[in-house]
């Protein structure tokens, strides 16, 4: 039985990472409704020809279409 943490048994088995290595940049697709830039990959929501980040749709939801969140009682 194999005690070695599987980290040790793959740097044993090709060496540590490269350092040299760059890291790979993002493609834009543009931006939303807010300005935030899109990417290659992003999570969008489409509404009435804007586009919104899916991490900025309650921040939509609340600024321009005016929804209230709020607790059930």
């Amino acid at each position: 039985m194999n005690l070695e943490h599987p980290m040790i048994t793959r740097i044993n088995d090709t060496g540590y990472p490269s350092k040299d290595i760059e890291p790979v940049e993002k493609a834009s697709a543009g931006t939303d409704y807010f300005g935030n830039e899109i990417f290659v990959g992003d999570e969008v929501v489409v509404h009435n020809g804007e586009t919104i980040l899916v991490d900025s749709l309650e921040d939509y939801l609340i600024e321009v279409l005016e929804f209230e969140f709020k607790k059930a009682e």
